[in-house]
């Protein structure tokens, strides 16, 4: 099962916005976010409830790209996360988040038994490249037990 088919299988506001994975590796995540009128806002674009969700669903699933090996002994947790709107969206939109951190620091972090922090970048874009928002989301791996 990829990292998307196992997300849209266990987060529900992934499967209510139709969200599409279209590239998941341990460095980058791509993901769309379809036109669908019942989630636009007053201006006619995709709300911004729906664009975080986005934005945040890219994040995650970058980490459990990066990090999915690290499940055994840490849960992966969002710390904070900060969204800027940059310029109206319409149509379909796309989300690319990009991990911040080398994987490896963040493993020896938690090897050395500390909860590593990390941030993933997210840029926003419209069908025309447009980048409509930006996103920073801070990860962290909580240690189990």
């Amino acid at each position: 099962m990829s990292i998307g088919e196992m997300l849209a299988a266990t987060v529900p506001m992934v499967r209510t916005l139709k969200l599409e994975y279209l590239e998941t590796t341990p460095e980058k995540a791509v993901l769309a976010l379809p036109d669908q009128s019942e989630y636009h806002n007053h201006v006619g674009g995709p709300h911004a409830g729906a664009m975080f969700t986005l934005g945040e669903s890219a994040s995650g699933a970058v980490v459990l790209a990066a990090f999915g090996d690290q499940l055994a002994r840490a849960v992966p947790l969002p710390v904070t996360a900060e969204i800027a709107f940059k310029k109206l969206a319409r149509g379909p939109v796309t989300a690319t988040a990009t991990l911040g951190r080398p994987i490896e620091d963040v493993v020896a972090e938690l090897d050395a038994g500390e909860r590593p922090e990390f941030p993933v970048a997210v840029a926003i874009q419209r069908e025309d490249g447009a980048v409509t928002g930006e996103m920073t989301v801070i990860w962290t791996l909580r240690p189990n037990g």
